[in-house]
């Protein structure tokens, strides 16, 4: 009984102490955060799997991870209600602190929830590592945001409500000591406090909502500031470390068995050196190269895969006089990955894309073998190169790099905040095609866009729908500014010698019912070079790490080697398979399964269905898990120890 009374009594005091402010702020993140779970819930009422058990696991998981956002979040708080003498905590002025304090904290939380939803309404998912990426490139984001949405309408009311807000709670937020705690004793209450952020930092991590085969759901369950953290201190994962391993002699063995082709011999007996000779006989074609990567070119906006709503009416018509791929699928999500896939030619890595990891310098890139063969690669950017590190990354990889600062002002009709126009990026394009040819070279391109981007901004009168409107007149847009290169490329003298190549980085969206949809992968391929290559299909499942060895191939070149991808016209049939990835899920396709590689060394095997787009969970695969292992973690080691150099 008398323990009873004594934590009766101790209850009674911490609610009348300055203590009670720290519930008080828990409570209003909790609530803020409740209600932005149930708004993103009735947003993605028709992606979410609606049980019983996947509505108490949103909320009693999502309940879990408030707190612990609570538990760092409050404190700033906690250490001014700690230390606080009592003879300052008990002035009449010290309450306008306490207003402060909470009205800035309410502030970021509020703002925080909006920020979450545009967020949410963008990628399907709580913040993860592509706002990681925002928040390092601010002057990018911030004024993609000034361009895509109201902003100080969005703050003025972000403000209205919270100063709302603190009128309703102001007689709720303690501002004396009913009863007076002496330091030792404040102490004491504080050092429980500290110690739960410590602990949960040392025991939880984020993926311990993921519960559901639902992808909404395990991201409904989450907290999205929690989530920004977490991805923070994951930004770079060591494979070794994180996921399902084998011994690195075994998954190097398995690799050099699985990477190779008739066409490629291993100049090594090393056991981690997968350098190659690839040899083509006959004469070489020293074709100029056109690569452009479309910012997310989703393979369902072409008429070619199905859409009805004719926003690519170029590139639909082009397919039909160019070699079409047509299921050829992107490593992952972002255009950094893309850009990785189609340069270096190696599955996704945990974690950041290698554009922007240190060392990433002098490797074995396509830009490289064009060099060798005496060409001049170029990267073309609309942007700054700056960003994402991409100028960095190419410059040192044998590629000249071409940007927004190659641009005079009076060269440029409309720019927004990610690059100039995709028109003026060709027109850009194709003077430093002449200018190489001119100087006896033949060229290697790597085009990449930016108009098919928020705010889907682009210059009036070029298509039917108005700028600033939506992604299909930004992908409508795109394809014009192509249509009109292409166009113009067709009356020069060079045209009959040169090929262009059109792909996309990524799909527009990457969000769906489950953590890898397959369909959210899948990206148009187009080759075109009428005097050199027949118009024609190639229907096989095809990595994106695949289009330079194809390339290479198709201009038959005999170069040396350490891609990882194949060329799809020497593989022989029945080999087969494409990366898709997260920067923490692994996913590895191959005879209709998909085997996806996780954190806390996790393994999921499902049944693919390539009809429907649909995933079946199945019995895990160790043939073809062993497989997945040994390509990711060959990938991984290889550039940890240089050997992509």
């Amino acid at each position: 009984m008398s323990t009873k009374k004594s934590i009766a009594a101790f209850l009674q005091r911490f609610t009348k102490s300055r203590f009670s402010n720290l519930l008080l702020l828990i409570g209003l993140l909790v609530s803020i955060s409740m209600i932005t779970r149930v708004v993103f819930l009735i947003q993605s009422i028709q992606g979410v799997d609606i049980t019983i058990l996947n509505i108490a696991g949103i909320f009693i998981l999502g309940l879990f991870y408030d707190l612990i956002n609570a538990s760092y979040f409050i404190i700033p708080l906690l250490f001014y209600i700690w230390i606080t003498p009592q003879r300052i905590y008990s002035k009449a002025w010290s309450k306008y602190i306490l207003y402060g304090f909470f009205s800035l904290l309410t502030f970021i939380l509020l703002f925080n929830a909006v920020a979450e939803w545009f967020f949410w309404d963008e990628f399907g998912a709580r913040y993860n590592f592509i706002a990681v990426d925002y928040l390092v490139y601010t002057n990018e984001v911030l004024g993609n945001i000034k361009e895509s949405y109201p902003v100080a309408w969005i703050v003025a009311g972000v403000i209205t409500l919270c100063l709302l807000l603190q009128y309703a709670l102001r007689n709720r937020i303690r501002t004396t000591d009913t009863l007076p705690m002496s330091l030792k004793k404040r102490s004491s209450i504080a050092l429980v406090f500290i110690l739960l952020p410590i602990t949960f930092f040392f025991t939880v991590t984020n993926r311990g909502h993921h519960f559901s085969s639902n992808a909404y759901v395990n991201e409904l369950a989450a907290n999205g500031m929690y989530e920004l953290f977490a991805a923070y201190r994951n930004n770079e994962l060591n494979y070794e470390q994180f996921y399902k391993k084998i011994p690195n002699e075994e998954s190097f063995i398995e690799v050099k068995k699985l990477i190779h082709t008739a066409e490629s011999q291993y100049i090594s007996n090393e056991k981690h050196d997968l350098t190659r000779k690839v040899t083509h006989s006959g004469k070489e074609k020293r074709l100029n190269v056109v690569l452009i990567s479309v910012e997310s070119l989703s393979a369902d906006f072409m008429s070619t895969f199905g859409s009805t709503k004719g926003i690519t009416p170029f590139l639909d018509s082009l397919a039909t006089q160019s070699l079409l791929f047509t299921k050829v699928y992107a490593t992952g999500t972002r255009t950094v990955r893309g850009l990785e896939a189609l340069s270096l030619c190696v599955p996704p890595t945990p974690g950041q894309s290698i554009v922007r990891r240190p060392h990433n310098e002098h490797m074995s890139s396509l830009g490289k073998i064009f060099e060798q063969k005496g060409y001049e690669s170029k990267f073309i950017y609309g942007g700054y190169g700056y960003f994402d590190n991409m100028g960095y990354f190419f410059a040192n990889n044998s590629y000249s790099v071409v940007d927004r600062n190659e641009l005079k002002d009076e060269e440029i009709d409309y720019e927004n905040i990610w690059g100039v126009a995709d028109e003026n990026l060709f027109t850009l394009t194709q003077h430093e095609i002449e200018k190489t040819i001119a100087a006896g070279k033949p060229v290697f391109a790597h085009v990449m866009t930016t108009s098919n981007h928020r705010p889907y901004t682009y210059p009036e009168g070029r298509i039917n729908i108005p700028s600033h409107t939506c992604r299909e007149g930004a992908v409508k847009y795109t394809d014009y500014a192509i249509g009109k290169f292409i166009k113009s490329c067709s009356h020069k003298s060079w045209f009959a010698n040169t090929v262009f190549v059109i792909i996309a980085d990524h799909c527009a969206s990457s969000a769906g019912k489950s953590e890898l949809p397959i369909q959210k992968y899948h990206i148009p391929l187009l080759i075109y070079s009428p005097s050199n290559i027949p118009a024609s299909h190639m229907d096989r499942l095809m990595s994106q790490i695949d289009l330079g060895p194809t390339l290479l191939g198709l201009l038959n070149f005999s170069y040396t080697s350490k891609f990882y991808g194949y060329d799809i016209f020497a593989l022989e049939p029945g080999r087969e398979r494409i990366f898709i990835s997260t920067y923490q899920s692994l996913g590895y396709v191959r005879d209709n399964k998909l085997i996806v590689l996780s954190p806390q060394q996790k393994e999921q095997t499902f049944l693919v269905n390539f009809k429907t787009n649909s995933l079946s969970p199945i019995a895990n695969d160790s043939k073809l898990t062993r497989e997945a292992i040994s390509w990711y973690q060959s990938a991984s080691y290889a550039f940890r120890k240089g050997l992509m150099h």
